[in-house]
């Protein structure tokens, strides 16, 4: 084994018969992943296809894509995780982007159909056979494993490549804070082309040895099912914890399920402190919450045994460097919980840089190895991170204020008639921007005047820190993982 190799998956050779992966009514042990995934190595081989070489994957939500998507990382191909539901434009965009080899896909007829003159190859059966290969994964430390797509929201999406460190940092940083280990099984209903389901879940599972249940289509129901049993971990986003909690309080099926939980971990968004709250009062345990970003994967992480704290991310992993930085990338040495500023990162888990786009990559990554995340938050005295939303789109300069929309969101969230808000900044002649709020109402409840929601920030917050117009709509525009996409907002106003 080379001095600087790694094996993100070390425990596949190792297991045998215990259960790697659960998809429905299909479960599948270690030994006939690892035999599935060496063959399909071979089967790469065959074709020409050998290390560093791209290939795209459809990530449908299946056991045949889940096992593709291990097997490619673990011949050492670089892999393209796609969007099942991704649009004509977007795929073509990352297709000539990206350049894959070939594209693998559990359904390869119907995606063949979507990339004329491309090769689109099936998966074979994954299943055990009366001959054990062994998988070895390993490959060096600096070898590209992932080309994640970012969402687009500033352009086209830019190809984050993930390097095998990069991931293993992450990974071991995870089983550091969370305590897993291979009697864990994780649950999951999230997109296996994302960072939060494919490596944090489905990667992460199999790093430490543990059986990942996956779930194709979310419903409470579901995931309460999935979670009977000892040492459940459950990985969400908070729409999906919102919809949990609105069935726990009135099935007490799915409230055993999460009190059945060992861990209710979510991320991608903030949780607002009232979900927390309720989620408490039903489960008996509080939400971990962590933080991270296609680029640098998880930056910081609340631990098991640290304090769940409504509204914040917790400490850095092992190895990572977190900091806040002013507007030009001067750090801000202060932990009052209320200076604004950029949060940087720095750390083995930050990226090679975007595929094709060094001048991208010269932007957010400076010389001594800062990533600068477009993101806004706080630091606490005891380190503990706070975000407050996206620079672009979350930082709102009003009547010579700097206003985070994250806590007049969080302030609105409060008032028992409000299911969702999303706040966002206007241009304004007089204040350069005034504060608007989207508001999505709770069905059982009456609705309250706009005067109510104004003041009840301006009590909560500060006078300047209240939105000047509330827009009462009946749903707010998300992505694939329930992140409010605001440029909309402030495009179709």
């Amino acid at each position: 084994m080379r001095r600087d190799a790694i094996s993100l998956f070390p425990s596949i050779d190792a297991l045998g018969d215990r259960p790697a992966l659960r998809v429905l009514d299909q479960t599948l042990d270690y030994a006939a992943l690892g035999t599935t995934c060496a063959l399909f190595r071979r089967a790469l081989a065959e074709i020409g296809i050998g290390r560093q070489d791209r290939v795209a994957v459809w990530a449908h939500p299946n056991l045949e894509s889940i096992v593709g998507l291990i097997g490619s990382v673990a011949a050492g191909v670089t892999t393209i995780p796609l969007n099942p539901d991704i649009g004509d434009k977007e795929l073509q965009h990352i297709l000539a982007d990206a350049k894959p080899r070939a594209i693998f896909s559990s359904q390869p007829e119907s995606d063949r159909a979507r990339t004329p003159g491309l090769s689109v190859h099936g998966f074979m059966s994954p299943e055990r056979s009366l001959v054990t290969h062994r998988l070895a994964d390993e490959r060096g430390a600096d070898e590209p494993i992932l080309v994640l797509y970012t969402s687009g929201t500033t352009g086209a999406p830019k190809g984050a490549v993930l390097s095998a460190i990069n991931i293993a940092t992450t990974l071991s940083g995870l089983r550091d804070a969370w305590a897993l280990d291979e009697t864990d099984t994780i649950v999951h209903a999230l997109p296996l082309f994302h960072a939060h389901g494919l490596v944090f879940g489905l990667f992460g599972a199999l790093h430490v040895g543990a059986c990942l249940h996956f779930i194709p289509k979310f419903t409470p129901e579901a995931v309460a099912t999935a979670l009977e049993g000892p040492r459940r971990v459950l990985y969400a986003v908070p729409t999906m914890y919102r919809r949990l909690i609105d069935a726990a309080e009135r099935d007490p099926a799915v409230q055993r399920g999460l009190q059945t939980a060992r861990l209710l971990v979510s991320g991608s968004a903030a949780l607002p402190a009232r979900e927390h709250a309720r989620i408490e009062a039903v489960t008996g345990q509080r939400v971990c919450e962590r933080y991270g970003l296609s680029e640098t994967l998880v930056n910081t992480a609340v631990r098991h045994d640290g304090e769940r704290r409504p509204g914040y991310v917790g400490l850095p992993l092992a190895g990572v460097e977190v900091k806040l930085v002013d507007d030009a990338r001067v750090t801000l040495a202060v932990r009052d919980d209320s200076t604004l500023g950029e949060i940087a990162v720095r750390g083995r888990n930050v990226f090679l840089g975007y595929l094709n786009r060094p001048e991208a990559t010269l932007e957010v990554l400076d010389s001594e190895g800062w990533f600068y995340t477009g993101d806004l938050g706080t630091v606490a005295a005891d380190g503990y991170l706070r975000i407050v939303g996206r620079k672009a789109t979350d930082l709102i300069k009003t009547g010579g204020f700097k206003v985070g929309a994250g806590e007049i969101e969080a302030a609105l969230l409060e008032h028992p008639a409000v299911s969702e808000a999303a706040v966002v900044g206007f241009p304004d002649d007089d204040l350069g921007e005034r504060i608007v709020a989207f508001v999505v109402l709770r069905e059982d409840v009456q609705a309250p005047l706009e005067s109510a929601l104004i003041d009840q920030v301006a009590q909560s917050l500060a006078k300047h820190k209240r939105p000047r117009q509330v827009r009462f709509v009946t749903e707010l525009p998300r992505n694939a993982l329930g992140k409010v996409l605001k440029k909309q907002l402030l495009r179709d106003a």
